[in-house]
This record gives C-alpha cells, sequence and structure tokens, in this order.
C-alpha cells in the first residue's frame, strides 16, 4: 500500500500544533505556536479563540506547503482540549467573548448550589460525570448569564468545545458539528443518547439552537474551504485529547489502561461497549464512536501535571527549563520529608474539590531546591497511586500502565511512576500519543484502514520500567503524602 499523509491538528492548552503523518504513522513534520492563557482573576482560566484560529491555521499551512499541497493530504484529523467552551457568530465565525478554559473554576458555586438540591446523582446517571466546574455545561450557562455578546446573539449564537470550533472555521460554517467524545464532557449529553439530553440543557437553560450534531469520531465530518489551503482537504477524525491518546496507545480491549501527564494528567481504562456507573468519584466517559457505535472508558482526572513544572519555571523560579527537574530530583537522595500538594486549580479524581489549595508541607532550613522540585515530580506518583486505588475499587485495577505526554521525557519520574504504582510502566519511544491517535481515526475514517485495530501498525515499539524500591519505602513516602493530602482537604 502506498504511503499516504496525514495531517493533524493538536490543540492543546499552552500550545497549537500541525503535525504530518504518514500513514505508516512516521511523523514527518510539527510546526507549533505558543497559546497565551488569561488569568482574570483567581480560578479564572480565558483563551482567545481568534488566537486559536489564527496560529493554528498558520501551523496547517505551513505542513500543507511540507506535504507538497493540499491534494497532497488524504485527510485531518483533530484532537484538542477538551471542555474548553468557545461562543462565536454564526455568521462570520469570529468569537463573541474569551473562551472559558477547562481549568477554570467560575462555575463553582453554581455547580454547589445544584449538588445541593440532590440533582448530582441525576447528572451522573445520564452522563458519568460529576457536578464539577471542570465540565462545559456549567462554563456555557455561565457565558449565557454574564457575559452580554452571548445573551444578545439570538439565532446567530454557536456554542462548541474547540474541535468543533475549528471544524466551523475550517469549513467556512459549513459544519457546525462536535464529535461524540468531545460531546461526553459537556454534561449535556447522556452517554447512551445520541442528542443533547433535555433535562441536562434545561438545567443550565441552553438552547438547542446553539449546540453543535454530534458525530462520530471517525468518518467524513466535513471538507476544508478551498481558499484555505489552495484546495480541499478532507475532515476525517476527531477526539478530546485524552481519549485520542488512549486510541494512540492502542488501549481498545477492555481493561487496557493510559495515562497522558500533560498539563494535566489524565487516567483513562478502555470498559467496553457499556458505560460503567462509577462508585469512587471516577468519570465514565465516550472512548470513541465509529459508526454509530460507541466505546467508553472509566476516567480518573489529575488537574495539574505539567503545569506545575511550569509553574516552578515561570512563576517561582525554582527551575530554569523543565528538563532541570530530572537533575534536581536526583541530585538528591531522598525528598527529606518535603510533600508538594499540587491543588493550584483544586484536586481532581478522587477527592473532586474545586476549593482546595495547594501546600508545600515539611520544610526546614536542611531543605534544598532540589527537595522542592522532586517533590513536585514525585507528586505524580502519589495522584497516580490514588487514582489506582480508586480504579481497583471499582473493581478495575491496572496489570500495567501506559504512559505518554510532555512529562514522561522524564526517566526518573517514569521510573517513580512505577515504583509507587508497583507495576509495569510502559512507554512508547514516540511520545506524541494524543496526535498519533487523531492521525489513526483520520486514517480510518477516509479508508486507509478499515479498523483502528488495523490502525494499530502505525504504533511505535516501547520501553518497560518496573519497580525497584522495597514495600516498606513504598508505604513509607504514600503515608506522608497521605498526611499531606489530609491537610488540604481539611482546608
Amino acid at each position: 500500500m502506498a504511503l499516504q499523509q496525514i495531517l493533524v491538528i493538536d490543540e492543546g492548552t499552552t500550545s497549537t500544533r500541525a503535525m504530518l503523518f504518514d500513514s505508516n504513522g512516521t511523523l514527518k513534520g510539527s510546526q507549533q505556536e505558543e497559546l497565551e492563557q488569561f488569568y482574570p482573576a483567581p480560578g479564572l482560566v480565558e483563551h482567545d479563540a481568534s488566537e486559536i484560529w489564527e496560529k493554528t491555521l498558520r501551523c496547517c499551512r505551513k505542513m500543507v506547503d511540507q506535504a507538497g499541497g493540499a491534494d497532497k493530504i488524504a485527510a485531518i484529523g483533530i484532537t484538542n482540549q477538551r471542555e474548553t467552551v468557545v461562543a462565536w457568530d454564526k455568521r462570520t465565525g469570529k468569537p463573541l467573548c474569551r473562551a472559558i478554559v477547562w481549568q477554570d473554576r467560575r462555575t463553582a458555586s453554581k455547580c454547589d448550589a445544584l449538588n445541593a438540591d440532590g440533582l448530582e446523582e441525576m447528572v451522573q446517571s445520564k452522563t458519568g460525570l460529576l457536578l464539577d466546574p471542570y465540565f462545559s455545561g456549567s462554563k456555557i450557562g455561565w457565558m449565557l448569564d454574564n457575559w452580554p455578546e452571548v445573551k444578545t446573539a439570538g439565532d446567530n449564537l454557536a456554542f462548541g468545545t474547540i474541535e468543533s470550533y475549528l471544524i466551523y472555521r475550517l469549513t467556512d460554517g459549513q459544519k457546525h458539528i462536535t464529535d461524540a467524545s468531545n460531546a461526553s464532557r459537556t454534561m449535556l449529553m447522556a452517554l447512551d443518547g445520541q442528542e443533547w439530553d433535555e433535562e441536562l440543557r434545561t438545567l443550565f437553560d441552553i438552547p438547542k439552537t446553539a449546540l453543535p450534531s454530534i458525530v462520530d469520531c471517525a468518518g467524513d465530518l466535513g471538507t476544508t474551504d478551498s481558499a484555505l489551503f489552495g484546495g480541499p482537504i478532507k475532515i476525517c477524525g476527531a477526539a478530546g485529547d485524552q481519549q485520542a491518546a488512549t486510541i494512540g496507545q492502542a488501549c481498545l480491549i477492555k481493561g487496557q489502561t493510559k495515562a497522558t501527564f500533560g498539563t494535566g494528567a489524565f487516567i483513562l481504562t478502555n470498559s467496553g461497549e457499556q458505560p460503567q456507573k462509577s462508585s469512587h468519584r471516577l468519570l465514565s466517559t465516550v472512548l470513541y464512536q465509529i459508526g454509530g457505535k460507541r466505546t467508553y472508558a472509566l476516567e480518573g482526572s489529575i488537574f495539574v501535571a505539567g503545569s506545575l513544572m511550569q509553574w516552578l519555571r515561570d512563576d517561582v523560579g525554582l527551575i530554569n527549563f523543565t528538563g532541570e527537574s530530572e537533575n534536581l530530583a536526583r541530585s538528591v537522595n531522598d525528598n527529606s520529608g518535603v510533600y508538594l500538594v499540587p491543588a493550584l486549580s483544586g484536586l481532581g479524581a478522587p477527592h473532586w474539590r474545586a476549593d482546595a489549595k495547594a501546600t508545600i508541607s515539611g520544610l526546614s532550613f536542611s531543605s534544598k531546591k532540589a527537595h522542592i522540585v522532586r517533590a513536585a515530580l514525585e507528586a505524580m506518583a502519589y495522584q497516580s497511586h490514588d487514582l489506582k486505588t480508586a480504579f481497583a475499587g471499582d473493581g478495575v485495577d491496572w496489570q500495567s500502565l501506559k504512559v505518554d505526554g510532555g512529562m514522561v521525557a522524564n526517566d526518573w519520574m517514569v521510573q517513580d511512576l512505577s515504583d509507587i504504582l508497583d507495576i509495569t510502566v510502559e512507554r512508547p519511544e514516540f511520545f506524541e500519543t494524543t496526535a498519533l491517535g487523531a492521525a489513526m481515526l483520520a486514517a480510518v475514517g477516509c479508508g486507509i484502514y478499515g479498523s483502528l485495530e488495523e490502525a494499530t501498525t502505525m504504533i511505535s515499539s516501547v520501553d518497560s520500567y518496573h519497580p525497584v524500591i522495597s514495600e516498606s519505602l513504598r508505604d513509607s513516602r504514600l503515608s506522608g503524602w497521605q498526611k499531606a493530602v489530609e491537610q488540604v482537604l481539611k482546608g
């Protein structure tokens, strides 16, 4: 089979990228631009959707040129930061306001009020999600209540997550759609429903006319406006970033688990053709939908991972570049009793405490910069252990873990994960599994491969890490972490 080229848009929280793949999974080129995040007040996080569009378009054009023109690209696949919401004018495609980012906590009081009214059980039973500001529905409701540009847009109002907005712009307004994996993160779609749920829409008073149609993650999702790239290109794949990474790690069999350590950390286990309700505050979500048939996943979400390293670098000045953290962690024998609970935007699963604040505990005059940085890296393994315990409580213990994302370039951290979780951790030679998953969906959607199972030929080999520390040291470290978390939860 002759190799074909696939263009992937990987629109993250801190950057947007266009990546060019061959249909055998080889990365041929990549173009990236940073995105500015706005923090108007504590707990508020926003993006400029116009900036996202303009930078995405620039990156894509460079990759189209490298490919040899639009006619040399078989399909586009899109993967995106989930839960982030854009409101735009259907006539122009231009944003009506800033996008509200998934990390934003402004709707915490609204979610608390709905929870106090006893509505969380209804929401969880329908959507697999919890009543938390993390999800898109409450963000959309807040936009309608608080921003005049949104409130007065009437029939011209369009809402969507990032992939929905990009598809709208790429198709010059011909397609207002969202894929089922992203739709499952809005708190507005029942896991077993094909359309937006009336009861959930009413909860946040969201007009149905402003919402996109829900479609498959692979197939004919639209065609780009010829004026953008000098010719039309079919859009054939779309999925939220964590679902795409799960596909890119070939977790296609029930029980297989992956963890992505990016801005946040997200652990997903394939739960098969039936959604699984968690009794340990994990999330049930759509992993992918192809041909109208859904595969589901159980998910644990950690809000702060790579963003902690960014914070240590940019705002605190403890490191000069993120890679320095590994050298610092290796420069000391242990954490010297220092623990860092990274609740910089609340605590995610299994606690779901939007009000939690980050702490550094156990400091003394003997504490060095290296101890604090090491404690920050150790927090990745500790938070993952908390999730492993929750998954096991739901009957889905991990036998091994596949990891990816920018943070797993840190060999020390990956070994620490294996040590604390007491399981084998597998890391692919090619870290960018999120983009690869989107490429696999697009390759299936345009007919290069007949199924995702066939598309796994695009995946590279893996390195394995095995636990090496003693049980007593593991228990001691986890005991110190649990005490630190208890103090945070007490407030």
